[in-house]
């Protein structure tokens, strides 16, 4: 047997092997991208000092300080943005009258969008005569439009950096 059929007989062999380790690296890189979802975090304003990625958002206009708000971010797609479950971080923090910063990590950079939920009695249901909502880049609300508003229209880039914006909340 010469050398070069040896080695020829020897990836032949590998082959089968590789393409199972190939397809089991794939596979792991697929969880993690899915357990990206849901990921409940706790407050931490440390977090918007330094290096991002991170968004430091001020809330105005919330009405009382009784219930809570919650804080969500979304990767700004058609496929995620507020539909159920396809939220990335959630922040819920005691509501505070008048105006509010809460500092949202993002996993990676990319084009996000962040919602808003003021749960003014603390029942973790939308009562839309009661709680109030918003959403980066403010996009209108009206009785007409009570909608949510488009992905593109809610949509920033994010970098490494951390980002401030201002979203004003909405009752009605």
């Amino acid at each position: 047997m010469t050398k070069p059929f040896s080695l020829r007989l020897a990836a032949a062999a590998l082959a089968p092997k590789l393409a199972l380790v190939a397809g089991l690296a794939a596979l792991a890189v697929a969880v993690p991208a899915q357990a990206q979802y849901n990921q409940y975090l706790r407050h931490d304003p440390a977090r918007c000092r330094g290096n991002g990625p991170a968004v430091r958002v001020t809330v105005s206009g919330v009405k009382s300080s009784s219930g809570t708000l919650r804080v969500q971010l979304y990767r700004a797609t058609k496929a995620d943005w507020l539909e159920t479950g396809r939220w990335l971080n959630r922040i819920e923090v005691p509501a505070r009258q008048g105006t509010m910063t809460v500092c949202m990590p993002a996993p990676a950079t990319g084009t996000y969008g962040i919602a808003i939920r003021h749960d003014v009695n603390g029942n973790g249901e939308t009562d839309l005569t009661q709680d109030g909502g918003g959403a980066s880049n403010n996009p209108s609300f009206n009785v007409f439009n009570l909608g949510k508003p488009s992905y593109s229209k809610v949509g920033f880039s994010l970098g490494q950096e951390v980002k401030a914006i201002t979203i004003r909340m909405h009752y009605l």
